[in-house]
C-alpha cells in the first residue's frame, strides 16, 4: 500500500491544544501507560519558549506532533508522537525535521532529545547520537541523544 498523504505545519498551542493533547494522551497514556499527570506540563502553553509542530492527514486530522523547548544552550525536542496507523510512513521523520529547522532558524547549532530506548534506531537514522547513560523517565528506559544542525 503506498504511503498516505500528510503535511507538517507549525502549530499554535492556544489554537490546537485539544487535538494535540488528545493525540499525546492516545500514544503516551493509553498505549504506553505514562501517568496522565506526567503527560501535560506548563511548558506547552508558553509559546515564547515552546514551539509545536503537527502532522495533518489529507482531511486535516492531526496524526502526529512534537515540540521544541527553546532551552539554552541546547534546545530540547520532546513529546514526539504519531498515531499507530501512521507509523512507518515518514510522519515522525518529517515532524523531527520541522523541529530541527525551527531550532536552526533561531540560531541554535545543536538539538537534543530524550528517546525511548526502543526508538533510538529511528533517531540514529536521523543523525542523532547517544549522549550519556540510559535513564528512566515515566518508568520507561530513555537515552539522551543530540544532533548538530
Amino acid at each position: 500500500m503506498p504511503p498516505q498523504s500528510f503535511r507538517v505545519v507549525q502549530a499554535s498551542w492556544a489554537e490546537h491544544h485539544a487535538a494535540l493533547s488528545q493525540l499525546r494522551f492516545t500514544v503516551f497514556v493509553r498505549e504506553q501507560g505514562v501517568p496522565p499527570e506526567m503527560e501535560l506540563d506548563a511548558a506547552d502553553a508558553d509559546e515564547s519558549r515552546v514551539l509545536h509542530s503537527m502532522a495533518l492527514d489529507a482531511n486535516g486530522n492531526v496524526i502526529g506532533t512534537g515540540r521544541l523547548i527553546l532551552e539554552s544552550p541546547v534546545p530540547r525536542i520532546g513529546r514526539m508522537a504519531v498515531l499507530r496507523a501512521w507509523r512507518g510512513q515518514g510522519v515522525g521523520k518529517e515532524i523531527l525535521e520541522s523541529l530541527c529547522a525551527l531550532a536552526k532558524q533561531r540560531g541554535f547549532t545543536q538539538v537534543r532529545l530524550h528517546s525511548q530506548s526502543h526508538a533510538t534506531p529511528f533517531y540514529y537514522k536521523q543523525g542523532f547520537l547517544s549522549h550519556g547513560r540510559e535513564f528512566a523517565e515515566a518508568g520507561i528506559p530513555h537515552q539522551e541523544m543530540r544532533r548538530d544542525l
